[in-house]
């Protein structure tokens, strides 16, 4: 059985859970999200907590109820203070600006990469070598982050490219003569 499924989720002052039929709608400070529920799971609100259990007590079914409940959660913490990655860009003339809704980079190809900033996320850039992806959808954030780093992935041997401000690169050995 799931252990995440039996925590319930807490919701803060200022967030708003409703549900009709199987749509579960979060309302908060920062905007709403909505999502529909599994029929496997039963969603319950009760004041300022959300608990979620299966409709049968079957193992394939708490499976279902954590991660139901780790989306819920996701949704409440994404609507009361969002969400946020950063990207660091490594190598000689690589640099970031954000205008408007679009992205410019220059990653050391010949063109630069105009990437157009999807609905719901806020790229800023406070330096030219710092991206900062912001956004309410846990899920779209890290994909947005994601395509980011996927125009220039970090290589082993120098290092360069574009990679998550946390992440440890592992470094190959140079050729040996």
């Amino acid at each position: 059985m799931s252990r995440i499924a039996k925590a319930p989720v807490k919701i803060p002052s200022g967030v708003d859970v409703s549900m009709s039929g199987r749509d579960v709608t979060v309302k908060g400070p920062k905007g709403s999200l909505s999502w529909s529920v599994h029929p496997f799971v039963e969603v319950e609100i009760d004041g300022a907590i959300v608990t979620t259990r299966p409709a049968n007590d079957e193992d394939e079914q708490w499976a279902m109820v954590g991660t139901t409940r780790a989306l819920l959660n996701n949704m409440v913490h994404g609507v009361s203070s969002g969400f946020e990655r950063k990207l660091s860009l490594v190598g000689v003339g690589y640099r970031a600006q954000a205008k408007g809704k679009v992205l410019n980079l220059a990653l050391g190809y010949s063109h630069p990469i105009d990437f157009p900033v999807p609905d719901g996320i806020e790229i800023d850039t406070p330096t030219p070598t710092e991206i900062v992806v912001r956004g309410i959808d846990k899920q779209q954030v890290g994909q947005v982050a994601a395509v980011i780093r996927g125009f220039r992935p970090p290589e082993p041997y120098k290092g360069k490219g574009v990679r998550y401000a946390d992440e440890q690169v592992l470094r190959k050995e140079a050729k040996k003569k």
